[in-house]
């Protein structure tokens, strides 16, 4: 009995390295909150400029992206609501998470810029 545990358990071991490799490719954008696009609904795309003299690149979005303020998760809905309140459009950035494999966005980040930095 000892033994097949200790062998399940050297198996668990050598497997953790094998599943890093089954994450999925993920690349990030920077955008600033003035030149980014939201999408009406949970599914459809988002739009920005990845630099300042970048044309608009659209990805696409499902009910399933993340909508981050400050670290806080929330709805399309609210995360909309509550990116109007920020006036520093121009210096706020946003992160634009997409995973590769499934070429959807993730995960939308905004990191408002405290006045008194």
């Amino acid at each position: 009995m000892k033994i097949n545990v200790m062998i399940a358990a050297i198996l668990l071991v050598l497997s953790l390295p094998v599943a890093a490799d089954w994450e999925r490719p993920q690349e990030s954008h920077e955008a600033r909150l003035s030149e980014l696009r939201l999408p009406q609904n949970d599914v459809g795309t988002v739009g920005f400029k990845p630099c300042g003299d970048c044309a608009y690149v659209t990805k696409r979005v499902n009910a399933n992206t993340a909508w981050v303020l400050d670290g806080q998760k929330m709805s399309l809905k609210d995360f909309k609501r509550n990116l109007r309140r920020i006036s520093d459009r121009e210096g706020t950035p946003v992160t634009v998470v997409e995973n590769l494999e499934l070429e959807q966005v993730t995960r939308v980040s905004v990191h408002p810029v405290s006045s008194s930095d």
